[in-house]
């Protein structure tokens, strides 16, 4: 063989391993994992340091749950050939689902430098938005995403990372309108219209934020989410309470970042509730009593009631809380239940039933604190927090989802089911859109006696 013949070899060589690349890729992007692996292995064999192979190798060890394995692969890759803006990116997703932000934060950063064009960039810098807007650094989220759109103003992602951006500054109004850029580029996420309708509802545009709700429960009727949430933005066919579908939807939803989303509202409800539960009883938590936790969520306020309780329940309308709340570790026993049901099939069972942020998802508060009353024994405790209405009258459901109660309803219905008010204070439970959110804090006790 000559060497032009050698060379024409070569060439159909390659060209054979390209297909046999794309034709792996091909088929990792179908899903067919195996047959996709089983390709990329043999291309491996023949050239063991193709990027490409390397790299998309890694991308289906990720898909197949072997994170550390899919990380080493693709940096075997960017140490063969570190201009791969996309290798760099898709690195940085992984190292953010395995909990390693400040590596993803560089591997993003290596996408951005490596980026030709420089509109390859956009992923990455909304990548970078999203890691700065997660840990509150709103400067660095804003500048990253106003540079993804700049880039790509197609990107309709990055523009409702950056209106997240700019409405957790406080700056509602230059949020809306990136979030109906958002809106604009994605019509059918329903995710950035949930943002808008947000912001107009808090810009006080209840009209706005209603037709878009009237819009949204046409498309999809049986969404218990959107049904109650314009009932609260117009004030008509107002519900008694949050319907179940509505919490269990709510909360399922919101259940894997319930946490950190609280974290960032300045959270305290779990905390006023357990100080309250300590001023009521009196004396050393002493692992005696029975408790229940009755909306428990995540279990945030597991590890502060369980000194007290030698038996410790919760009770959620949320699969996804529940699930939350079991690794804690802090409860005897969790139910799936409606509040209100598990408590009246409790007949006598408790000496305390505590509810943090719960009772805002009834109007009037009559039947959840008589189903309180029947779980309790006899001396026992309430502890519970709601929103404040602000006003003398009794409720109000608020845009926001939630009801909230005047100080004259809760003595009342307090005084009605036999409950003596040991504690009524004003509190600030959380936050929400830079704002405290005033509420009340209700401790009290049953007769000894029946």
């Amino acid at each position: 063989m000559d060497s032009t013949d050698a060379g024409d070899a070569a060439a159909a060589h390659e060209v054979t391993l390209d297909e046999a690349l794309q034709r792996a890729i091909e088929l990792l992007r179908a899903e067919a994992l195996d047959d996709a692996d089983a390709l990329f292995g043999a291309i491996l064999d023949v050239a063991p340091e193709q990027p490409d192979a390397l790299h998309f190798r890694g991308v289906l060890r990720h898909a197949q749950g072997r994170d550390d394995e899919a990380v080493a692969l693709i940096r075997r890759s960017l140490a063969i050939a570190p201009a791969q803006s996309g290798a760099w990116n898709n690195l940085g997703n992984i190292l953010v689902r395995t909990q390693r932000v400040d590596e993803a934060a560089d591997a993003y950063r290596a996408s951005v430098d490596h980026a030709d064009p420089p509109e390859q960039a956009g992923e990455a810098l909304n990548n970078l938005s999203m890691l700065a807007r997660r840990a509150a650094r709103w400067d660095e989220a804003e500048a990253a995403g106003r540079r993804a759109v700049e880039l790509r103003p197609s990107h309709g992602e990055a523009w409702y990372n950056l209106s997240l951006a700019l409405m957790g500054q406080g700056r509602v109004r230059e949020g809306l309108v990136a979030n109906s850029r958002a809106v604009a580029v994605m019509p059918q996420q329903s995710l950035p219209r949930s943002q808008v309708v947000r912001a107009l509802t808090l810009l006080g545009e209840r009209e706005q934020a209603a037709q878009l709700y009237r819009q949204w429960l046409a498309e999809e009727p049986d969404n218990a989410i959107v049904r109650h949430l314009l009932a609260a933005c117009v004030g008509l066919d107002v519900p008694a309470r949050a319907s179940d579908e509505y919490v269990s939807d709510v909360f399922d939803a919101y259940a894997a970042s319930f946490d950190a989303s609280l974290e960032k509202l300045q959270y305290r409800a779990p905390q006023l509730v357990a100080d309250a539960l300590q001023r009521v009883l009196g004396g050393a938590p002493a692992r005696a009593l029975r408790i229940v936790d009755a909306g428990c969520g995540t279990g945030l306020c597991g590890p502060l009631l369980r000194p007290w309780a030698a038996y410790l329940a919760g009770c959620d309308l949320s699969v996804g809380m529940l699930r939350q709340a079991r690794p804690r570790g802090c409860y005897d026993a969790l139910h799936r239940a409606e509040l209100m049901h598990y408590l009246r099939t409790q007949p006598a069972a408790f000496d305390v039933v505590v509810s943090a942020d719960t009772l805002c998802y009834f109007g009037d508060l009559g039947e959840p604190l008589a189903a309180a009353r029947i779980a309790l024994r006899p001396g026992g405790a309430l502890v519970f927090t709601v929103e404040d209405s602000g006003g003398a009258g009794g409720f109000e459901l608020r845009t926001s989802g939630r009801y909230a109660h005047a100080r004259a309803h809760l003595r009342a219905r307090l005084a009605a089911e036999g409950f003596d008010c040991v504690e009524l204070s004003a509190i600030v439970p959380r936050q929400e859109g830079g704002v405290d959110v005033a509420g009340w804090l209700v401790g009290a006790t049953l007769a000894a006696t029946r």
